[in-house]
């Protein structure tokens, strides 16, 4: 298995193992998913990154767990309750598989969008974007 600590050249695969991640999700989750989108390092391409694919999911009430929380499980991942970060439901890959972290937040949120706007910045700011991985 990879060392999910150390950071890795990019692999154009981290996107194709996203849209497999995502595909079972959608199956799983259905409406109750308003978006599913690849964020963090691995999401941007030629970026160096830890092999952790991050899934960030955007659903109408993040509080709501009963809307999506089994279902979600049912594609292969497991709640962290103790996550201490509010703005957001936190899930993990279950044990011996690849490590992969969901990310569950209220669509239209300030979370959501910080996410995806600071992914979309590196995304089409190189200059910035290689600031950013020598940090």
């Amino acid at each position: 298995m990879e060392d999910q600590w150390r950071i890795s050249p990019h692999d154009p695969a981290w996107k194709s193992l996203f849209q497999a991640v995502a595909s079972s999700l959608r199956a799983s989750l259905g409406e109750a998913a308003l978006r599913i989108d690849h964020i963090g390092s691995t999401s941007i391409a030629g970026l160096d990154a830890k092999p952790i694919i991050d899934i960030q999911i955007s659903v109408p009430d993040a509080e709501n767990l009963a809307a999506y929380k089994s279902r979600i499980e049912q594609a292969g991942f497991v709640l962290r309750e103790e996550n201490p970060d509010k703005t957001k439901k936190y899930f993990r890959e279950i044990p011996g598989t690849r490590r992969t972290h969901i990310h569950v937040r209220q669509a239209g949120s300030f979370s959501e969008q910080v996410a995806l706007l600071f992914r979309d910045y590196l995304r089409t700011h190189p200059v910035d974007c290689v600031r950013y991985a020598q940090e």
